[in-house]
């Protein structure tokens, strides 16, 4: 049994919209835990959005798609739920939403870098 609530549905649109708050300076983007966006070419990368834990994929050096999402009050949702073309959140965003995304996810320092 999972230990994550599955009362209400997350929809692709709900987590896109985390992602576009960060590129309008809306929300706080910050390290979750793992390594900082600049050390990985492929693979997990854990972020927060303010109180969400957002897991992201990097393939190669680019942002490749989101693996999932935990929300603040407890709902989860992961890629099955976008495996659909097109429904990937990071896939809704603009070309400018995604630039500056990127330029967030690169400019994180690691979270024991707040001591320095």
């Amino acid at each position: 049994m999972s230990v994550h609530s599955t009362t209400a549905a997350v929809a692709a649109r709900e987590i896109y919209q985390l992602f576009r708050d960060v590129a309008l300076q809306q929300r706080a983007l910050t390290m979750d835990r793992g390594p900082r966006w600049v050390e990985v070419d492929t693979g997990v990368v854990r972020v927060c959005i303010d109180a969400h834990r957002v897991t992201l994929f990097k393939d190669a050096g680019e942002l490749h798609h989101c693996l999932g999402c935990e929300l603040d009050d407890g709902r989860f949702v992961g890629q099955e739920a976008w495996d659909s073309p097109g429904t990937d959140p990071l896939e809704l965003l603009s070309v400018w939403e995604r630039a500056q995304l990127l330029a967030a996810l690169e400019q994180l320092p690691s979270p024991d870098d707040s001591s320095r």
